[in-house]
């Protein structure tokens, strides 16, 4: 297991704060994000309004430390799932943000303990204390590099820069500062990753004291993050095997203290069951309805209103990856939508052009990248992708030696461009509906390890798709392994109360 130590010149708080950071891509807003919604659930005790509400029970009192306890679990939880499913996930050096108190406080600090040490140094004789004090921090960062069976270099490092031998020489007059510091630097190099070569060479080129000594902490605390890094990446083919438990373990112990923490789950599968049932999807006694009723809320995750629908418990965890699926999804859907409008009106002038769909469908993403801002202007912008379209088109008709669209027909084209923007388009509605009956199928294949023939329509937007469509069979797939005990329960209910009143 890799430590990550404080630097001397790091407050108790920074330190702490800097092994916990994670990195924005993806990985500190998806645990934190985790970890505040459950927290809020233990907080939370009024019951979700549905059919399948447990009667209220008596209100039971929980401690400070259970409380404590309880998001502990969670938070590791939530660590171990985000390793386990963000294969880009990587420890990162935390850092106040600019201006802050934070930051303003931290400088100062350094530099007086910086400005101290510098002082000591230009004493007649010098004063070593606050230099071995260093010495120490980096002599015990170096030995949490070590392997167990690294014993010749444990040995080594011990030797060389043994305090009490070091304390002595101080006082003698005989210790040689730059001489330890060149052992620490071989040292580094030795452990450090080949990324690191560069940072290893400029420290060999400071020959003052106090700029190398804070140059060394500062080599060292990325060497302690690519140590951290190295340990999650070794870590996660044992998650693979281990988290399925670990994480029905640490949820079953957050039900037993939080009771109604399925709520908004039963919540979820009962409206699924009712759409699922009240249509023509599937008979209510089909062998497969729960199934079929699991695979469509999944599903509905994809259409979710974040902003006023609570999201279900057991997938609070992978929320963000919902949310971000969704977003590329509807943005696909325009795409898709945009070219059969464009093809469908060009007809055999541009079919089969090389290089032409995939031109038009750059040029549509790159004016639709800010369409989930809260500053994206739809009208502006798919005039924007009209307009530019039509400009493409009439160079590659040119091009070709077809005759360019009257200005009526180019006309036509804009308005279809531009009616896109409209959620009840006709067009956006049937490429939807397209998109969802594709991911359906292929959740629903997964076992059979075939994916399921492209629909009409999507051939523009085929790869993305099917790249969702794997990310999102990953992420339910291994949901279904860790809770498939309480979705069953919770189905079953469904499904009975649904019988009785059929009855």
């Amino acid at each position: 297991m890799v430590r990550l130590q404080k630097m001397p010149k790091e407050s108790d708080e920074s330190s702490k704060q800097e092994q916990s950071k994670i990195d924005k891509d993806g990985t500190e807003n998806s645990v934190e994000t985790s970890e505040e919604m459950i927290r809020k659930r233990i907080r939370r005790n009024t019951p979700s309004p549905h059919r399948l509400t447990p009667q209220s029970s008596p209100p039971r009192f929980v401690s400070v430390e259970e409380l404590m306890e309880t998001a502990k679990g969670v938070t590791n939880m939530a660590l171990a799932h985000e390793i386990l499913m963000n294969s880009a996930f990587q420890v990162k050096p935390y850092e106040p943000e600019e201006g802050s108190l934070e930051k303003r406080v931290k400088e100062i600090m350094h530099k007086a303990f910086w400005d101290c040490l510098e002082s000591q140094l230009n004493e007649d004789p010098p004063s070593y204390s606050h230099a071995i004090t260093l010495v120490g921090e980096i002599k015990e960062t170096l030995l949490s590099f070590l392997l167990p069976g690294q014993s010749r270099l444990r040995g080594q490092i011990k030797e060389a820069l043994d305090l009490s031998l070091i304390q002595q020489e101080a006082e003698n007059g005989a210790l040689d500062i730059s001489k330890l510091a060149q052992f620490i630097i071989d040292m580094m190099g030795t452990f450090c990753a080949p990324c690191r070569d560069e940072d290893i060479k400029h420290l060999r080129e400071i020959t003052d004291i106090v700029p190398l000594f804070k140059s060394i902490f500062a080599v060292l605390d990325k060497m302690k993050i690519d140590m951290a890094n190295f340990a999650v990446s070794s870590l996660r083919p044992h998650l693979l095997q281990q988290s399925v438990e670990y994480e029905q373990k640490k949820f079953q112990e957050f039900l037993q203290k939080q009771p109604n923490a399925l709520d908004f789950t039963k919540k979820w599968l009962q409206d699924t069951s009712d759409y699922v049932t009240g249509g023509a999807t599937c008979t209510p006694n089909s062998a497969q309805l729960p199934l079929t009723i699991h695979n469509h809320a999944y599903l509905r995750l994809l259409k979710w209103d974040h902003d006023t629908e609570a999201f279900p418990e057991t997938l609070l965890m992978d929320q963000g990856r919902f949310l971000e699926m969704q977003q590329e999804l509807e943005q696909l859907a325009l795409v898709a939508s945009v070219l059969l409008i464009v093809y469908n009106s060009a007809g055999e002038a541009i079919s089969g052009l090389p290089g032409l769909m995939e031109r038009l469908k750059k040029t549509i993403k790159i004016l639709l990248a800010e369409m989930h801002t809260s500053s994206f202007k739809a009208d502006e912008a798919f005039a924007a992708v009209a307009e530019k379209l039509c400009v493409e088109l009439r160079g590659c008709l040119f091009w070709h030696g077809f005759s360019p669209f009257p200005s009526d027909r180019e006309n036509t084209l804009k308005g279809q461009i531009l009616a896109v923007k409209s959620a009840d388009n006709p067009i956006r509605k049937v490429i939807d509906s397209r998109i969802q009956t594709y991911l359906l199928g292929f959740l629903e294949s997964s076992a059979l390890r075939c994916a399921p023939a492209l629909p009409g329509g999507l051939t523009p937007i085929g790869k993305e798709l099917e790249e969702i469509a794997v990310k999102l069979e990953r992420l339910v797939t291994f949901n279904k392994l860790v809770y498939s005990l309480f979705y069953h329960k919770i189905l079953q209910d469904i499904l009975k109360q649904g019988e009785s009143l059929d009855v």
